[in-house]
């Protein structure tokens, strides 16, 4: 049996990349980092950035987890950043920099935060697909992903970024810079078959360039763990056992 997500994954100034496939949402995979985070201590911020669900969607099911998030938004441990919101405007008026305003945004709230010393902070994106198809440039995209990362590294916060992968097999310009740029992959993705009754998908972890020490076994997609999905979120088993880990 296996334990996965491993713990203490994204810690302080580390680049998680979570890629997922149309077969193989990785909701349940955000959902999990943030409910561990919230719940691991009260004075541990978030800052949740959503490019397509609005919070009513996260609220719904985080209290599937018995996770009440509108307590931590009135605490301000957590925000809720609406992406839209920040680039509709330059959307329209077609700037060439339509996402400078959301960087500044995300910048000026980890920099408002006070942090207990031994609290973390996490900074979720949710998703950088999203921004290349409402518009956004290639080259903006990316440019924004590497600033982001650069900040986040700097300011020594933890970051979570969701990429949806469209071709398997075949990765996009974004997701070959988000590659480079992060400490761990998370890479959800479909079964060849087809999802089963008692399997849903398949999960392996990578590491990126920027990981020089890794403190996690890596697991390749030829020995990926298999995981179901109930109303709580996953449960991962090892391949052909059927016997879940919560």
């Amino acid at each position: 049996m296996v334990m996965f997500p491993p713990n203490e994954l994204a810690l302080p100034g580390e680049i998680l990349l979570i890629t997922d496939e149309l077969l193989a949402p990785a909701d349940f995979m955000l959902h999990r980092h943030l409910a561990t985070h919230l719940k691991e201590s009260k004075s541990s911020p978030c800052i949740l950035v959503s490019v397509s669900e609005g919070i009513e969607r996260w609220k719904a099911v985080a209290q599937k987890s018995n996770l009440i998030l509108a307590q931590y938004l009135d605490a301000e441990t957590l925000t809720f950043v609406d992406a839209m919101s920040h680039i509709a405007p330059h959307l329209d008026e077609r700037t060439d920099v339509p996402l400078q305003t959301l960087l500044q945004e995300i910048k000026t709230r980890l920099l408002r935060l006070k942090p207990e010393e031994e609290s973390r902070t996490l900074v979720i994106l949710d998703d950088i697909a999203s921004l290349e198809w409402i518009g956004v440039p290639v080259v903006e995209v990316t440019r924004f992903a590497r600033k982001l990362c650069a900040s986040c590294r700097k300011l020594n916060v933890s970051l979570i970024i969701r990429h949806h992968v469209t071709t398997p097999g075949e990765p996009d310009d974004i997701l070959k810079h988000l590659l480079q740029l992060c400490t761990y992959h998370i890479d959800v993705f479909a079964l060849s078959s087809g999802r089963s009754g008692s399997v849903s998908g398949q999960v392996a972890l990578h590491g990126g360039p920027a990981n020089l020490a890794p403190a996690h076994r890596f697991i390749p997609r030829s020995a990926a763990v298999h995981y179901r999905l109930t109303d709580l979120g996953g449960i991962f088993f090892d391949r052909g056992t059927g016997s879940g880990v919560l």
